[in-house]
Formats: C-alpha cells, sequence, structure tokens
C-alpha cells in the first residue's frame, strides 16, 4: 500500500465484532487472563494496550520500522531512548537540536554519568572527531530546531556505525511525509506526536520507532518498566490525525514555501532560514532526503534588535504567540526566550540562536492572510 493508504488502514482494521470503520477505544487497565502465568496479549495497560499498539503499527509502517512504541510525550520518548544508556557513555548531539532534548542531555543524563557533546552535525568530521570509544549515540535533527539546519542522515549513519554507536534522530520538523530516516541508515526515529502527528494542538505524545527487533525489545523494556505511555484517548486521537497527514504537511510546507519566498525580500529581514530556499546551505541535501517539499517549518532573523523581535511575535494574529508546532493553526515564537531559553546563555551565543531569531509553525489558514498578519507585525516592530 502507498502512504497515504497505509496512514489510513494500517492499525485501524475495523472492528471484527461489529463492523465499525473506526475501531473502539480501549480504555481497561488490566486484562482477564485464562490461566495464572500464562500471558495473553494483552494484561496490563502500561505494558501495553489495544488502541495503543494500533497507533504503534501505524508510525512503524509509515517510518519504514519493525515496530513502535508510543509515549507520554516526545520528551518521554527520548528519555527512554536515553535510559538504555549506562554511567560512563557519551553522547554526541547535533547542536541545533529541541531545547527540551538539550535539557535533558545537559541536565538529567549527566546525572547518570552520561556525557555529551554537542556539533555541527551538518560537518559529518565534527561528528567522528567528537566520537570516543564510549560514545553509544549520536543524536541529531534534520531539519534543525530552530535553524533549520540539514543534515545528511546516511553519511551520519555510516560514521556512527563505523565507531559502534546507534543513530537516533527526531523527525518531527519532516514527518515521515517527507523523510524516512530508517531508510537512510538510522537505528531509532522520534516523533513528538504532540505536532503533525496528531496536528490539531489536542494531545501530548510520543513516539519511537526502531529498525531492529533487539532494539525494539531493549525499547519495550524501558518504556514497560518506567510506566511513561500513551493514554488509550490520547493514543486515539494521534490515530484520527495521522489519517490526514500527508495531505496537512504537503498543503503547509506549500505556504511555508510562499512566506520564506516572500520574507527572503523583505526590507526588515536579515536572513530567512528555510531548506527549501536555493541559498539554504543545506539545500542540495534537503532535496536528496526529502520527498515532494522542505517542510512548514521556517525561521528568520529580523534585522532589529530584542525589543522589536518581542514587539514582533506579540503583535500577530493569525500567528499565536505559542511554544509547539505542526498543527492546522499558525504558531510564532521567539526561540531565545521560548522554546530554546533552557539552553546555557554561552550555548546560545555559541549555537547562534540569537534574540532577533522568529521561528514560524506555518498551518493551514491561507498564505495571504498570513502574509498580511505578519505585514502589520513588521509594522509594529518598526514603530
Amino acid at each position: 500500500m502507498k502512504f497515504r493508504t497505509r496512514a489510513i488502514h494500517v492499525g485501524n482494521e475495523r472492528c471484527a465484532q461489529t463492523g465499525a470503520v473506526v475501531p473502539p477505544i480501549h480504555v481497561a487497565s488490566t486484562f482477564v487472563q485464562h490461566e495464572a502465568g500464562k500471558w495473553r496479549e494483552f494484561d496490563y495497560s502500561r505494558s501495553g494496550n489495544p488502541t495503543r499498539k494500533g497507533l504503534e503499527q501505524t508510525v512503524a509502517a509509515l517510518e519504514g520500522g519493525c515496530g513502535g512504541l508510543a509515549f507520554s510525550s516526545g520528551m518521554a520518548a527520548i528519555h527512554g531512548v536515553v535510559t538504555m544508556l549506562e554511567s560512563g557513555d557519551h553522547v554526541v548531539a547535533g547542536e541545533d537540536i529541541y531545547g527540551g532534548t538539550y535539557r535533558l542531555l545537559h541536565h538529567v543524563a549527566n546525572r547518570a554519568g552520561i556525557g555529551v557533546d554537542l556539533v555541527d552535525t551538518t560537518d559529518v568530521a565534527q561528528i567522528a572527531n567528537a566520537m570516543t570509544p564510549q560514545t553509544k549515540l549520536v543524536w541529531i535533527e534534520s531539519p534543525g530546531n530552530p535553524r533549520l539546519t540539514i543534515t545528511d542522515i546516511a553519511a551520519c549513519a555510516e560514521v556512527a556505525h563505523a565507531k559502534g554507536a546507534l543513530l537516533g534522530i527526531d523527525n518531527t520538523f519532516a514527518t515521515p511525509v517527507l523523510t524516512r530516516p530508517l531508510e537512510l541508515g538510522a537505528d531509532i526515529v522520534m516523533h513528538s506526536a504532540t505536532k503533525y502527528l496528531s496536528g490539531h494542538s489536542d494531545l501530548m505524545g510520543g513516539v519511537l520507532v526502531v529498525k531492529s527487533e533487539e532494539l525494539f525489545d531493549r525499547l519495550y523494556f524501558v518504556q514497560n518498566a518506567t510506566g511513561a505511555v500513551l493514554s488509550p484517548f490520547d493514543s486515539f486521537l494521534c490515530s484520527r490525525g495521522i489519517k490526514t497527514l500527508a495531505l496537512r504537511v504537503l498543503e503547509q510546507s506549500r505556504t511555508a514555501q510562499q512566506m520564506a519566498e516572500w520574507l527572503e525580500d523583505h526590507s526588515q529581514v536579515r536572513r530567512v532560514l528555510y531548506p527549501g530556499l536555493p541559498n539554504h546551505p543545506g539545500h542540495q541535501i534537503a532535496g536528496q532526503q526529502m520527498h515532494d517539499a522542505f517542510g512548514a517549518m521556517l525561521s528568520f532573523e529580523l534585522d532589529a534588535d530584542l525589543d522589536a523581535t518581542r514587539r514582533f511575535v506579540e503583535s500577530t494574529t493569525l500567528f499565536q504567540l505559542a511554544v509547539s508546532l505542526g498543527a492546522v493553526e499558525s504558531l510564532i515564537e521567539q526561540p531565545a526566550t521560548m522554546s530554546h531559553a533552557s539552553y546555557d546563555a554561552a550555548d546560545r551565543a555559541a549555537h547562534n540562536i540569537t534574540d532577533s531569531l522568529i521561528r514560524l509553525s506555518v498551518g493551514l489558514e491561507d498564505f495571504d492572510d498570513l502574509q498580511q498578519d505578519l505585514q502589520a507585525a513588521f509594522t509594529a516592530a518598526g514603530s
């Protein structure tokens, strides 16, 4: 089956008992067993739930993995990966990553004796140079957050595997509609299901998809032992959202491309960060590993100071001032004070997360309306 067909049908088989085309939501916390000590497929909802299983099957099918695991949030999913590591292990991560991931690696994982180094993953040589015999995980994002950097996933996989490390990638921005990292050599794919997978700003969730059964078993053990699983109702909402995932992402990406091209010519904009622009440093690689479009996330820097940037993000109407992304409504934020405020100030400066940087999540509104909304903000910022 093609992608859109899988999104609708895999994991969403009609109810065998009633014929309902939408599977029922199984809210039970526990399941009756026929014999003591002989477990059926489901026994306790932390260990497995029919509604959650359906979602996990859907995302695994879209990413081309052997299995999926749904967590209570994207950060819970990433924490599940990090929990596989042991004291003394080392992580090489991209410098253009979500602020919550930075916080987890620098202020939680470090307490367990896990080391981390951030590098510019657009330069694969930097990854190789940062790896040590203790490096067990390379963690990247492509496109990166918030600077929309593009990393060569296949090249990263070669470097990681040559040194005996796993390659994990946060694929939230691209979604499996545009990029399928397991096909490019990655071992683990993570989605903040809160974002594009659900698409409607009405749930929290995270999903891991893996390439091998051995890795799936290791991560399932962690998930079951720690218990941060996605609820049945949130699993249902996410499954419903995925049915329109491809349509939403491609249309939002089309609008984002228009927005990036308009912003690039705006007199009050210093630079636009969007991989769909030919002058983007990662444009060529993005064209090779992203299918059909370049995503609906973009960032740009105002030719202005901190106060003017704040006036800008506080002046939009359709672009709502909020963290998160990937839903039908457009959002705007200032990474330095919002999504990436958890970065140490020195690291923000070192990684070019400037005070004038603005991140947009382009929704499904009409381009003309969004353009007018931003133009009004430009007027307010310049006043």
